[in-house]
């Protein structure tokens, strides 16, 4: 078969037999949306089955931190494979790479967080968490303790419970989500303040009283947890006002409520250090891990758990034998080999320092070459990540009505320059989170094709 009639054959089977998540599937089934067959990618470029290659600003989603391509990694996924390609993590059954990587973390991991429970997302990551504070509080006695508050416009993954923690009307609807029990408190999104008067600071206050106001409304003898991602990330990359974690985790000590760190996109160096909770003094109980755990060269995730919830539930097991969570693939150790040689590979070639560096360089280059534009709102980020709030009028600000589909057009707009970038949910934002591996020159790249992009959409 000729590749032109092969081509045309897998367009047909992608249309009618492949279902896509977080895709207008009328449209798709229909023809009236492309697709866009991957063949190939190394370092911070992809290549499509047509040959366009395209620099992924993106990092998939967020998610191939070392770059592509990396053959340390492919080449530790094959001996793995070779030697033991699956055996179950039950019952204290364990393997080299499993174990390891277990060391590997905690020593990474802030300070008291030494336990690691593995699944294969961020979303199961995020179900066995909850699962986890459940039954802590049930050990401890306190039954009535179990409601979750999130943050509207916070990520958390698409599961029942995760899907209902994910503050964002998109993951809600027609879903019968969120389920009860499930509480969420203002985003911590100063751009976007009701207040125009208010400093960062004062923002940061009004979110610990909303906060403190919903705990004393619901009664904190029946909140659990809150969960909080250090930098909000698919809800428009926001990094938090000053003083915003200090605040909040004043009220969460006060009240006696755990706090689960969402690191799913902050772990493991995008913001420059290891992890987002030392970025912002946070002190955990749990923090969930996936993305930059393999860079995405094998499906991995991870909760850290805290010393001073493992001993609670080492006292559950003592009191009611074996805890009864498990899943079929936690620590496979394909992903665990894919894990331990990935932060290998970013200690070695010290990729976190890059992050920290170029993302720097990547964020000033941007305000230095939108910030005067008409509709550029703010240019925000942290590490290697940044944000463009594009609005209709600055000043108010104005934004643009959804049905525009500005930062869509813009975003594919700038595929026809050679750079995927994303446009966020919930607003006209433009989002990035290169590769680690991002170069100045490759920087520069992405902030010529925003520009250029933004200026023939929008003038």
């Amino acid at each position: 078969m000729n590749k032109a009639l092969s081509n045309d054959q897998l367009t047909q089977w992608d249309h009618d037999h492949f279902f896509h998540p977080s895709t207008h599937l009328g449209q798709f089934a229909r023809r009236e949306m492309g697709n866009r067959i991957i063949t190939g990618a190394n370092g911070v470029h992809i290549t499509d089955r047509e040959g366009r290659r395209s620099l992924d600003a993106f990092a998939g989603l967020y998610c191939v931190n070392v770059g592509y391509g990396r053959t340390e990694i492919a080449d530790a996924i094959a001996a793995q494979a070779h030697e033991l390609a699956y055996y179950h993590s039950y019952v204290g059954h364990g393997t080299e790479a499993s174990i390891t990587l277990s060391k590997m973390i905690a020593d990474r991991a802030p300070e008291g967080m030494n336990h690691v429970y593995y699944g294969q997302s961020g979303s199961d990551a995020n179900e066995t968490n909850i699962k986890l504070v459940w039954y802590y509080n049930n050990i401890l006695g306190r039954p009535q303790k179990k409601k979750i508050i999130s943050r509207w416009r916070g990520y958390h993954g698409s599961g029942l419970m995760t899907g209902s923690l994910t503050g964002l009307e998109l993951f809600h609807k027609k879903f019968d989500l969120p389920l009860a029990g499930v509480l969420h408190t203002e985003a911590p999104y100063y751009y976007r303040r009701t207040d125009r008067s208010m400093s960062e600071q004062d923002f940061s206050n009004h979110c610990a009283a909303k906060l403190e106001a919903m705990i004393e409304a619901e009664g904190a003898d029946t909140i659990a947890a809150f969960i909080g991602e250090p930098v909000l990330g698919t809800g428009g990359i926001v990094p938090p006002p000053v003083g915003y974690w200090e605040a909040i985790q004043a009220v969460l000590q006060k009240h006696d409520i755990l706090l689960i760190a969402d690191e799913v996109v902050t772990g493991f160096g995008r913001l420059g250090t290891m992890f987002g909770s030392t970025h912002y003094g946070m002190t955990p109980d749990i923090i969930t891990i996936a993305k930059g755990l393999t860079s995405a060269y094998a499906p991995l995730s991870g909760s850290i758990i805290s010393d001073r919830m493992w001993e609670v539930l080492e006292r559950g097991t003592d009191e009611f034998g074996p805890i009864g969570h498990g899943w079929t693939y936690s620590a496979h150790p394909i992903g665990a080999a894919a894990g331990v040689a990935n932060l290998k590979l970013l200690d070695d070639l010290d990729l976190m320092s890059n992050a920290k560096t170029v993302g720097a360089y990547l964020n000033r280059a941007m305000r230095d070459a939108l910030t005067d534009h008409p509709n550029v709102g703010e240019i925000r980020g942290e590490g290697m990540l940044c944000a463009v709030e594009l609005v209709k009028e600055r000043e108010t600000p104005t934004f643009f009505d959804a049905s525009d589909k500005i930062a869509p057009q813009i975003v594919g707009n700038m595929l026809e320059h050679g750079v995927i970038a994303r446009a966020m949910p919930q607003g006209d934002i433009l989002g990035f989170a290169p590769p680690f591996s991002l170069t100045r020159d490759q920087a520069d790249e992405v902030v010529a094709a925003t520009l250029a992009s933004i200026t023939e959409i929008l003038g």
